[in-house]
């Protein structure tokens, strides 16, 4: 049963780093979910999967003899919920990316990034003059 667990796990990582580095946004976004599920899961096997016994004394008993640890479930439960909120932003972040600039390859998504002929992106942007307001800010500095 441990070697099931081992290759589910190693599996998991796999898939979740081969869809991270593809171009496209979806797959990205799975391949985050994915290596989210497999940290999810490393934690889980850390807890001792393989207990019966909970980690809840009954009324009565002082010790319990081999309990399951529960700050990894707890963590794990934290995790998720953490977990489904960045897939959704990511999912809506990447929804409106690929309706403004039409494609969901992440090579073409430059906007933000434009080249010029000379293949390099200037300093200061050409079309930029300075109003004052920096320099006034910056008198205040000094």
């Amino acid at each position: 049963m441990t070697l099931v667990i081992l290759i589910t796990l190693w599996i998991t990582l796999v898939a979740a780093i081969y869809l991270l580095l593809s171009r496209h946004a979806l797959r990205i976004v799975i391949g985050l979910m994915l290596l989210g599920n497999a940290v999810n899961f490393i934690i889980l096997l850390s807890g001792r999967v393989y207990s019966t016994v909970p980690a809840v004394v009954p009324l009565g008993q002082n010790v319990i003899e081999n309990p399951a640890n529960p700050l990894p479930q707890a963590l794990i439960l934290t995790a998720i919920v953490i977990g489904f909120a960045l897939t959704c932003f990511s999912v809506v972040l990447m929804i409106k990316l690929i309706k403004k600039l039409g494609t969901d390859d992440i090579n073409e998504w430059r906007e933000a990034e434009p080249l010029n002929n000379s293949g390099h992106k200037p300093a200061i942007h050409p079309d930029h003059d300075d109003d004052g307001e920096f320099k006034k800010y910056r008198k205040d500095l000094c």
